[in-house]
């Protein structure tokens, strides 16, 4: 397990535990208040229960190598989590609307509310600042299990805002609809969390393209492009957990030896690394130059030149995604 796996690993162990704890809290808030909304929030914390354990689960097999039966890794188990985490924020909206609803139906009485609001008020606050915490750090991290955890946590902190608010106002009105109302209005707001968690652990699943990550390497490689690498084409990025896998095609000058060429996609590997972190799988297919590459090159001792220079093509999403050698005058690859 390297580092940065083991340090997601090792928090969301405190993630796992704190939701139990908070559980407890939450459950301790019901009893001495009786409050529906209290007991649909403790409920909800059944959902940070049992996602904060898969979450441990699903970290400890991305972590793993590859093996045999799973060349490219394990960390396609962290979109499953994410998954699972989303569905599960989801119905714990839906879980909080019958809940509401009830209540305006049949309306429960409220015991000691001062004391149910401070204690729901408390795991308030722990569960945003951890949330907010693992969010940091799985975006260091590049973790989504991680990323997913924090927001469901934050999630979780929401509806507890929404439900100390229609707590608090009940106490000073006695309005006793308001109990279920705001908390109507919060498990919106979850609903669309978990929708938005689902989607992207789908988007990861089926492999999409991350724009965002597309965009930045794009970038960089072409703010860090050597003479030699004349172009560079069928650019293909993948994410597996914390690991990138990065396939392109590099156009290099046709007179390169082997030990040339594998020197280039050395220095290409370092710089990527430098950026986006050592755990990097990176397939470069090498391509030599054709005449017409001449008029794009711009290294300047090269001893086989047919056409003068005439402009460098700046490396962007058009270009380096198309499996074709820039300047080529048909699809010739």
């Amino acid at each position: 397990m390297n580092t940065k796996a083991k340090d997601n690993y090792q928090f969301q162990k405190i993630i796992a535990a704190v939701g139990v704890l908070l559980f407890v809290v939450k459950i301790i808030a019901w009893s001495i208040t009786h409050s529906v909304a209290i007991l649909t929030d403790a409920l909800e914390s059944v959902t940070n229960v049992v996602s904060g354990f898969i979450g441990l689960y699903s970290l400890y097999l991305s972590s793993l190598p590859r093996d045999r039966n799973h060349p490219y890794g394990h960390g396609k188990v962290e979109f499953i989590s994410a998954t699972i985490e989303g569905g599960l924020i989801i119905m714990a909206g839906v879980v909080i609307i019958f809940e509401a609803v009830r209540n305006f139906l049949d309306p429960q009485p409220i015991g000691q509310l001062d004391y149910g609001i401070l204690l729901v008020g408390i795991t308030a606050i722990v569960n945003y600042v951890l949330g907010w915490y693992a969010i940091r750090k799985g975006s260091q991290n590049k973790s989504l299990a991680l990323i997913a955890s924090g927001k469901h946590l934050q999630s979780d902190t929401y509806s507890t805002i929404g439900i100390i608010i229609g707590l608090v106002l009940l106490y000073f009105t006695g309005y006793q609809w308001l109990d279920g109302g705001v908390a109507l209005i919060f498990a919106g707001i979850i609903i669309v969390t978990g929708y938005k968690i689902v989607r992207g652990a789908i988007s990861g699943i089926m492999d999409e393209t991350d724009e965002l990550l597309l965009e930045e390497v794009i970038a960089y490689l072409q703010e860090h492009r050597r003479a030699n690498w004349i172009d560079l084409h069928n650019l293909r990025i993948i994410k597996y957990g914390s690991v990138l896998h990065f396939d392109c095609h590099m156009t290099v000058p046709w007179y390169f030896t082997i030990v040339e060429g594998h020197k280039e996609v050395e220095i290409l590997e370092r710089e990527i690394s430098e950026k986006f972190g050592t755990d990097l799988e990176l397939f470069v297919h090498m391509d030599d130059c054709k005449s017409f590459s001449c008029k794009i090159c711009t290294k300047e001792d090269c001893p086989f030149r047919s056409d003068p220079f005439e402009k460098q093509i700046e490396w962007n999403r058009e270009n380096v995604l198309k499996n074709k050698r820039h300047n080529s005058p048909t699809q010739l690859k």
